[in-house]
């Protein structure tokens, strides 16, 4: 039985169906859209924002299966209104389609023949998981027997996972603390890591707002211990971004030490400034890579290099399920060469004697332990060693994949 066990509103679908065209057809990210939506919509209450957003998401990840049901590729608003009947009919939510439904666009359908359809199209795997053809034959060329595996776990809907700012708090007194908002958690590991029982908005906690901890998967978690931090090391995160990891490495460092975020968007590490602030972390500094310059004025002086570089984002799917039909093998191919130049280039930041982790939320051996070997086989590679590496699955453990691998600058 689904989730969504009370009555359904046409106002409810209208919004989902609306958030699918402007994602399929304006080709805008589907967690931009879903936010757009939820602002437009302020008075709604948590079941019926759960319900647009959820339902959003299913669709998207499941488009290719729905549509071949359909019979064609949806481009009217009348086209993604009968898609999500078709999910409220795999679903088995609480709503009548057919030709007694209430609500009128899913008067035509028949559900049936949807069920019918379903099972016979989901003996297929790059329909049944929903994915272009390109991409199964690239999975399973990279990762042969692990990929019917892997591609079933991407395509599950994902935790939401907080990582506890140590700065600030313990795991523990967190735990109570967001029990007080109603916020129920368990926790995971040994590590910082708390899971949420049922998705709820955590951001509007008073917890968030005291920077008491920070949303971030598990697989993610792993990364900034693995490249073994110590108080009073400098340390650059060279793929800063939003700096989820920078957070996490001024958490390792105690608040001693240094931290040089860098990234190619300055918008990116305005965001980090803001977010450093809420957590109570004051020995990071940001630049911007504006030139090479940059970059070279760092060679030599880190104790410790994060390169977190920008990929395909395969081993994230479940979270941006969009992105499975925004991306491209020419895509993958450029990021591939990115991720060569950035650790030819990047890696000579490091002190001789110092420890670098290159790091992706990809699950594709081309974007990680190939990399790394072909670097390790170059000029620039030759006076580093490889430590250890880690390959996360999402299968493994039930979080994102991703991958690690930590070198030794000698």
């Amino acid at each position: 039985m689904s989730i969504f066990s009370r009555r359904i509103h046409p106002v409810q679908v209208r919004a989902v169906v609306q958030a699918l065209h402007a994602i399929f057809v304006e080709n805008k990210y589907a967690d931009k859209v879903i936010e757009y939506t939820l602002r437009q919509n302020p008075k709604a209450g948590s079941h019926d924002r759960a319900f647009v957003a959820e339902t959003t998401y299913d669709i998207v990840r499941n488009y290719r299966l729905y549509a071949a049901i359909l019979g064609r590729e949806p481009q009217r608003e009348a086209d993604f209104w009968e898609l999500a009947g078709i999910h409220l009919v795999l679903t088995n939510a609480a709503v009548v389609v057919g030709k007694d439904a209430e609500i009128s666009e899913f008067r035509k359908l028949d559900p049936d023949e949807i069920q019918e359809k379903a099972a016979r199209l989901r003996s297929e795997r790059k329909i049944r998981e929903s994915i272009p053809d390109w991409l199964d034959d690239l999975g399973s060329r990279e990762l042969g027997p692990l990929w019917d595996e892997t591609l079933a776990w991407l395509n599950r809907p994902a935790a939401v996972v907080l990582r506890t700012n140590r700065l600030k708090t313990n795991r523990d007194a967190l735990k109570k603390i967001l029990e007080e908002e109603d916020i129920e958690t368990r926790p995971y590991s040994e590590a910082d890591a708390l899971v949420l029982e049922r998705r709820q908005n955590v951001f509007r906690t008073k917890a968030f707002q005291n920077g008491l901890f920070e949303v971030q998967d598990f697989s993610s978690q792993l990364v900034a211990p693995f490249l073994d931090p110590k108080p009073g090391m400098r340390v650059v995160d060279a793929c800063a971004g939003g700096g989820g990891k920078t957070l996490h490495l001024a958490s390792l460092l105690e608040g001693r030490g240094q931290i040089i975020a860098l990234d190619t968007l300055a918008w990116k590490l305005d965001e980090l400034r803001q977010r450093a602030r809420r957590a109570g972390v004051s020995n990071i500094e940001t630049r911007v890579i504006e030139n090479t310059k940059v970059i070279k004025r760092l060679y030599g002086t880190a104790d410790r290099l994060l390169l977190d570089v920008p990929c395909s984002g395969l081993g994230v799917l479940r979270r941006n399920p969009d992105s499975k039909w925004k991306l491209s093998p020419e895509f993958i191919e450029n990021l591939r060469h990115t991720q060569r130049e950035i650790l030819q280039t990047y890696s000579r930041i490091l002190k001789n004697g110092g420890q670098m982790v290159y790091a992706t939320c990809s699950i594709l051996p081309s974007e990680n332990e190939l990399q790394v070997q072909a670097f390790l086989a170059s000029e620039a590679g030759a006076s580093f060693s490889l430590l250890s590496e880690r390959k996360v699955l999402p299968q493994d453990d039930g979080f994102d994949g991703f991958y690690m691998a930590l070198l030794l600058k000698n």
